[in-house]
């Protein structure tokens, strides 16, 4: 392994670490082994990602059918319930997704070696014919008595399970942590909702809160499964996590009507069908991940909680300070009114679940990434961060077109009320031209996780949050609507920045580009 980075250093010694994002630019497109692999990882990824928010979508739309004060304030509950999500999730997924992918090369690497071992010392070099055979112990399955030639094979059983300790981890904080939202949420809906801009006597009040509380409900099986999916994502399964999301959205799709207008529960149905549907998805991924992984742990030291109280809490730092963000954006909508309030959370709701699409190829980045570093193998590192960075500004791109037609066509989909119409046209623009800058922060995020490079990614969001705050503060209140999505478009620029000045600096765990 040390004359592989030796050989990668003496290539590229003469290059600033700036030109990793150039590193066989002409091959971005190409289905090459890596691209392959960054495809298998990041498309499925992307579907499953996009899955939750394409359902919220569908919510929305169903919604819109009731009234533009319904719209608005399921709009403030569902931005209220994710960003809250979120900071539990965000570091509870990145950090299993890392440790698990890191965790499982180790583990082959080591099954590997033991293999290879046995093989040697029972003689598979030597020049005698004669056969060696293991001892057949009738109590001991795992091995089968071979006539061979100068060696023997170990038989291991079939669908032997696996032991990843961040996996039995995962799986209780993401419950802990999903009971205790669920509570919060539920005792605090009122007040939070009072801090989103819904005072008592905002008409928004009654079915926010009666759609926040029963969405609650739910948190269980949302941190759950979610914890389960940065498991499959760590095995770079991403197949798994989406047939169980896509199996989960479309009972959430089936249901919505029958809840909303058949059974005439109004917001209150949507959030029943939405919770059903999150039981439905924890479930699935349940069911198999218990296949695969041995999830008892024999002991609560095989957990190794602090290691991911550890690193946990620098991505609780950036999470809440993400989270702020765009809370705050939604929170300062609704205080302009429920017609600003409805066009802030469809264009809201567009700008995120298309987003999200880069963030598969953030997730195919850190599990690659995280393997290669488990391996020390930095020629690998800047290639796969090399070809997820310009996928990722291809994506955008393409985003940016079809958003910009698509959005304006179909935005009489979410509500047919002509102010609410008019506001959506203005943000267009922005939730179009904004795509490619969000595909990058979304890839840089990843590939800082898959280096480990937690530190840096809590204080620089932190730094950046700071700044995007006060830029929506002022600018909302000088030029109101138009003045938040500026506000947002200076957030995501700046995380971009973000990723792109580590790496091109070459420092923290990126050194290695410099010498």
């Amino acid at each position: 392994m040390a004359e592989e980075f030796d050989t990668y250093s003496l290539r590229s010694k003469k290059r600033p670490p700036i030109c990793i994002f150039f590193k066989d630019i002409r091959n971005g497109l190409k289905l090459d082994e890596l691209g392959l692999e960054i495809a298998q990882i990041a498309l499925p990824a992307s579907l499953a990602l996009t899955a939750d928010p394409i359902a919220s979508l569908v919510d929305t739309a169903f919604i819109g059918q009731i009234g533009a004060i319904e719209l608005a304030a399921v709009g403030v509950s569902i931005a209220l319930f994710n960003q809250v999500s979120r900071i539990a999730i965000f570091p509870l997924v990145s950090i299993t997704t890392s440790f698990v992918a890191e965790e499982d090369t180790i583990g082959r690497a080591a099954e590997a070696e033991i293999e290879e071992s046995e093989y040697l010392e029972t003689g598979s070099g030597n020049s005698d014919d004669k056969q060696l055979i293991p001892k057949n112990d009738s109590n001991d399955a795992a091995y089968e008595s071979k006539p061979l030639t100068g060696s023997f094979n170990v038989a291991k059983p079939e669908n032997q399970r696996k032991h990843i300790p961040s996996a039995s981890s995962a799986l209780v904080i993401g419950s802990i942590l999903g009971i205790v939202q669920a509570v919060l949420l539920i005792a605090l809906a009122k007040p939070l909702l009072s801090f989103m801009g819904i005072h008592s006597k905002s008409p928004m009040l009654s079915p926010a809160i009666q759609y926040l509380t029963l969405r609650s409900l739910g948190a269980p099986a949302v941190l759950l499964s979610l914890a389960m999916q940065g498991v499959f994502r760590g095995f770079k399964d991403t197949k798994t996590p989406l047939y169980a999301t896509v199996a989960g959205d479309l009972a959430n799709i089936i249901l919505d009507p029958i809840f909303i207008f058949l059974f005439r529960l109004g917001v209150s149905g949507a959030a029943i069908a939405h919770v059903i549907s999150q039981y439905l998805i924890a479930v699935i991924l349940l069911w198999r991940l218990i296949q695969q992984v041995d999830l008892i742990p024999p002991s609560l030291k095989y957990l190794q909680f602090s290691r991911f109280l550890k690193n946990g809490f620098l991505l609780l730092i950036r999470v809440i300070a993400v989270t702020f963000c765009v809370t705050l954006s939604a929170s300062l909508a609704a205080r302009q009114g429920p017609t600003p309030m409805a066009a802030f959370q469809v264009c809201l709701q567009v700008w995120l679940a298309t987003s999200l699409l880069a963030d598969g190829l953030a997730v195919a980045g850190q599990a690659i990434l995280a393997s290669s570093f488990a391996k020390k193998d930095y020629e690998r590192s800047t290639s796969a961060a090399a070809r997820v960075l310009q996928l990722g500004v291809v994506l955008g791109v393409m985003l940016s077109a079809i958003l910009g037609l698509a959005l304006h066509f179909g935005a009489k989909l979410f509500t047919r009320d002509a102010d609410v119409l008019r506001l959506i046209s203005i943000g267009i623009p922005f939730v179009a031209c904004t795509q490619p800058i969000n595909s990058l922060a979304f890839v840089f995020d990843g590939i800082n996780f898959g280096a480990s490079d937690y530190a840096y990614a809590a204080c620089s969001m932190v730094l950046v949050a700071l700044v995007s705050i006060l830029c929506l503060l002022i600018l909302s209140t000088t030029s109101g609507f138009i003045g938040l999505w500026v506000g947002l478009t200076i957030y995501m620029s700046l995380r971009a920045f973000a990723g792109f000045w580590r790496i091109g600096t070459g420092t923290g765990p990126w050194e290695f580009l410099r010498k």
